[in-house]
């Protein structure tokens, strides 16, 4: 990701939303977990229900990886 790439945010609204999927991406990286496997599952949970508003913290990155390493130790 690079700075020529938001130059097509289009608006400002573009361009904040650019920065949110970047900051996010980047925090999976930074976290050790594959961005689009970690996005996919927690955008599934948030839609279907599963995760409500006081357990928020259980979809960042870190706190992810590590309930998804939960079952394959088991």
């Amino acid at each position: 990701m690079g700075r020529k790439n938001a130059l097509f945010a289009g608006n400002d609204t573009g361009a904040e939303h650019w920065a949110l999927m970047a900051t996010l991406i980047g925090s999976a990286k930074l976290s050790g977990v594959e961005p689009l496997a970690w996005l996919t599952e927690i955008l599934e949970r948030i839609v279907a229900g599963h995760t409500k508003a006081n357990e928020i913290d259980t979809l960042l990155p870190w706190a992810w990886k590590t309930q998804a390493a939960l079952p394959a130790a088991a």
